[in-house]
């Protein structure tokens, strides 16, 4: 009956021994009880066409569509509709790793564009045909540094920056024999005196330092004189950036960023219960073989017709994967071609309007929060398109009372403490409408 065991019962068990658990149910120990499913599934018998349709139109209207003013990290900014309808046909919904070029020339050309706009929107060289997503572009990114400084394995990380990507770093750099150092942070930003002290400490022998901007409590940092002196440390500096604020924000070239890394969903992904997005990384010339993925490059053929080929990409990913830099191979295309279609449709000036809009949005939000009297800023900083207020309330409470009238009231992020974020989608009604509710 079964063809093939992928593993005995004596290979689950050796590998439990060397992870250190006692059951497969211990892989799941960190997944709240709350949360999980503890019911019969509910498998009906066959259906007809009819049938299934309107099956799921039926469990796709308990779903709650609720006006979104929670960010870290995900954001609900609009999606062109020309992009769903371009996107879903089938020469883009169902192309393949264009290894053959002679046949690959549409899907080789859409990933040239999306690197000519991401290294374009980051002020860098060279932008690799994307990653996952931002998390794990962050956390590659941190190899590469370490691959690029050869005996230099430390790399110091911003307190400021999204907790769940520093999680995939120290994921990713346990298994690779990578020393992780905290800098400390100082009234919500990177606290500059104590990286300088690290760097001293260690002296030459940090292969990178990262930071994120904006922050995670979406505060616009200063990096000035960082890039000086972490390369005066022989260090690199990798900076992390939400795509879509770069459309007014100083890049990371303008920072001197060796690396830049984020996520794309902001351009245009809809949130979607969590993906799948987008990761991008891009970086200097002189960094271009010690980045993962691969790379998509114009030519010309015989007759002198411009072409696009698989510049480079690291063979050792597939033929000597143990001496790889990295495993990883490109995100599925679909998501670097989304972005690139809504970058070319929205423009410069589109990208910097709705960049604007949120910026307003949220200040404008900041301000009739402040203004009730029961919030305050935690940090008294410039933010973008997201900050974090304190209230003198119940926060639980309050925000339980926002979801009744279908608003997602922002992200706790401490106890008494919400982060708030705009995007172009949220109007002045939607944002008054939030602060009435508040003093309910």
């Amino acid at each position: 009956m079964f063809k093939y065991f992928p593993h005995t019962e004596k290979d689950l068990q050796a590998m439990m021994e060397k992870i250190g658990i006692t059951s497969l149910d211990d892989l799941y120990a960190e997944v709240p009880e709350d949360i999980r499913f503890r019911g019969d599934y509910q498998l009906p018998e066959q259906m007809s066409e009819v049938e299934v349709r309107q099956l799921f139109d039926k469990l796709g209207k308990q779903n709650e569509e609720l006006t979104c003013f929670g960010g870290a990290g995900v954001y609900d900014h609009y999606t062109p509709a020309a992009i769903p309808a371009l996107l879903s046909r089938s020469e883009f919904l169902t192309s393949y790793t264009p290894y053959q070029a002679e046949i690959s020339q549409g899907t080789l050309h859409y990933i040239f564009e999306y690197q000519s706009m991401m290294a374009e929107l980051t002020g860098m060289d060279i932008s690799n045909a994307s990653m996952y997503d931002g998390t794990t572009a962050a956390a590659e990114a941190v190899m590469m540094a370490v691959a690029a400084g050869k005996k230099q394995n430390t790399v110091l990380i911003s307190e400021t920056i999204d907790p769940k990507t520093l999680k995939v770093i120290e994921t990713y750099a346990h298994f690779h024999g990578i020393k992780i150092e905290m800098i400390q942070q100082k009234d919500g930003v990177t606290n500059l005196p104590h990286l300088l002290s690290l760097l001293s400490l260690h002296q030459g022998k940090v292969a990178g330092v990262f930071v994120q901007q904006p922050n995670y409590y979406g505060i616009i940092e200063d990096y000035s004189g960082y890039a000086d002196a972490i390369h005066e440390q022989k260090g690199l500096f990798i900076m992390s950036n939400i795509a879509a604020d770069l459309a007014i924000l100083k890049t990371p070239g303008e920072w001197g960023a060796d690396i830049a890394v984020g996520d794309g969903q902001s351009l245009g992904i809809p949130m979607q219960f969590g993906g799948p997005y987008v990761g991008y990384m891009c970086c200097t010339e002189k960094l271009i073989r010690k980045m993962p993925g691969r790379i998509v490059g114009m030519t010309k053929d015989n007759r002198g017709q411009r072409a696009f080929v698989l510049t480079l990409q690291a063979r050792e990913q597939h033929i000597r994967r143990q001496k790889a830099t990295s495993n990883i191979c490109s995100n599925q295309s679909l998501m670097a071609l989304f972005v690139t279609m809504y970058m070319s449709l929205m423009g410069k000036e589109g990208l910097r309007e709705a960049a604007q809009l949120s910026y307003t949005g949220a200040h404008y939000l900041c301000d009739k929060l402040l203004s009730t009297g029961h919030f305050k800023l935690v940090y008294d900083k410039p933010f973008f398109n997201e900050f974090v207020v304190s209230y003198d309330g119940d926060v639980d409470a309050l925000q339980h009372r926002w979801l009744e009238h279908g608003i997602f009231g922002g992200v706790k992020v401490a106890e008494g403490q919400i982060m708030f974020a705009v995007t172009e989608k949220r109007t002045k009604e939607e944002i008054d409408h939030l602060i009435e509710l508040a003093l309910v």
